[in-house]
């Protein structure tokens, strides 16, 4: 279907929604399902071909596909990459697209900047603009308020509406937390929260909680992934005492969790996903710029996402470390990576634990194959990984889980006869019937120490030195 602008309805009640990836097209569907006229807008022409024929390009989303064939259907929601003209064209817009780190962690704003100057040339008096994107605080009142501002010649607060709204979503249960999770709100004036209140009423059964600035419902996202991050470095940190001491840290922190003010979270081989990883550095953002102007206690608080980061990245090498306790070095032998989307049953790789396991294995020597239920042998290849074969199975010396598929329950690891050590890296495998095999089982924090304290040791040495020195390495 062909991706024509002016046969759209132009009307105040029309909302566009700037990118349409596997939360935007979601949204909008959510917004058409409750009979708002909806314009999708993205950069990929192919994305606006298969939205306006109504299939989705996004997979593993229950209610999707039903939902956008439905609302196509009925004309309700329809596509393009013209965003300029159809924000002319509607009175509410909301902008989902990404902001990512670069390799030195560094905020990259391309792709919301060149979204936002599009929106700012069609941009009429009286409109809406909510951003759904994470970012660091203060980028909707200050960078993109001068963006649209200067293009559209239109005062923010003033001329036209402008607030934040964190997307609070998960890949596979998109609908679902949309009609559960309360929804944060903050403009830049109380106007602005308004406007967007009452739009969000409109489209949502859940809850509103509404704040008191753009900047406290930005803040609001980061200190959600942070905690989560933080605290999965706390439990990793206990996973390595465990292991030190010969405890079982999963027997521990379920029983901790008992008492109702400790909510420890689960230890693994890493931290994956648009997220966690990511969202950490948007808190610390420009924080190295200004430390002549933060006082020393505030500056020390802003150490310890920091560190988690670390630590988290850490337990790759601390995986590898675990697994050559067993099996000796690694260096000539292969090792199969068993998942390497970033989530179970999720068909995402973004900031995947499985590349830095990969490059950890390289570092020691060993040759790398993966293997994925969700991508097909060419993706892999694509994404940077050798495929499993059945001609390099005899070859495999250890198995580490890194993504808990379902299908990895039923995963045969009776055709490995060289595999010496399987480590489970989400907890998720029968132990008794990998031993039953002849392979060690191993998890993180299981305390199976195997001559392993030296290496700990040395390891939170290191770390202690790490903290000492201010975080430096």
């Amino acid at each position: 279907m062909h991706d024509t602008v002016s046969t759209y309805p132009s009307t105040s009640a029309a909302v566009a929604v700037i990118g349409l990836g596997k939360i935007g097209l979601p949204l909008a569907v959510q917004y058409a399902l409750h009979d708002r006229c909806v314009i999708g807008c993205d950069i990929d022409p192919h994305v606006v071909e298969t939205v306006n024929a109504g299939k989705p390009h996004v997979q593993e989303e229950p209610g999707l596909a039903r939902g956008l064939a439905d609302v196509v259907s009925k004309g309700l929601l329809s596509a393009t990459c013209h965003t300029t003209e159809a924000i002319r064209r509607v009175g509410v817009v909301v902008v989902i697209v990404p902001v990512v780190i670069d390799t030195k962690h560094e905020v990259n704003f391309e792709a919301i900047d060149a979204a936002t100057t599009a929106i700012a040339a069609g941009l009429q008096p009286g409109t809406l603009v909510i951003y759904e994107t994470t970012i660091p605080v203060g980028t909707t009142s200050r960078r993109l308020a001068c963006l649209l501002e200067h293009t559209s010649q239109l005062k923010a607060g003033r001329d036209f509406f402008l607030a934040f709204s964190p997307e609070r979503v998960s890949s596979g249960y998109i609908f679902r937390d949309l009609s559960i999770y309360p929804k944060i709100v903050g403009g830049i004036n109380e106007e602005c929260t308004a406007a967007a209140v009452a739009f969000y009423r409109s489209v949502l059964d859940a809850e509103i909680v509404t704040m008191a600035s753009a900047e406290d419902a930005e803040f609001v996202k980061l200190i959600e992934t942070t905690y989560r991050d933080v605290n999965i470095a706390l439990a990793n940190e206990y996973a390595c005492y465990a292991d030190v001491h010969g405890l079982d840290v999963a027997a521990a922190i379920a029983a901790a969790n008992t008492q109702p003010y400790s909510h420890i979270h689960t230890p693994g081989v890493g931290v994956g996903g648009h997220c966690i990883p990511v969202y950490p550095y948007f808190l610390l953002a420009g924080v190295e710029d200004r430390y002549d102007q933060i006082h020393d206690s505030q500056l020390s608080m802003l150490l310890l996402p920091r560190f988690a980061r670390r630590i988290n990245d850490a337990m790759a090498e601390y995986a590898v470390q675990r697994i050559e306790a067993m099996t000796g070095s690694l260096a000539g032998q292969s090792v199969l990576i068993l998942g390497v989307a970033y989530r179970g049953d999720v068909r995402e790789v973004a900031f995947t634990s499985a590349k830095l396991l990969q490059d950890v294995l390289v570092e020691h020597g060993a040759t790398v194959y993966a293997d994925d239920p969700l991508f097909s042998a060419d993706e892999l290849h694509a994404l940077g990984y050798t495929p499993l074969t059945t001609l390099v199975e005899d070859e495999i010396r250890a198995i580490i889980l890194q993504a808990d598929h379902k299908a990895y329950q039923s995963f045969d690891f009776s055709r490995f006869v060289s595999c010496q050590v399987v480590l489970d890296g989400r907890k998720m495998l029968d132990h008794e019937k990998i031993e039953s095999l002849g392979m060690r089982y191993i998890s993180i924090g299981d305390g199976v120490r195997e001559q392993f304290d030296w290496q700990e040791r040395d390891r939170q040495s290191a770390l202690a030195s790490m903290l000492w020195n201010g975080g430096k390495q």
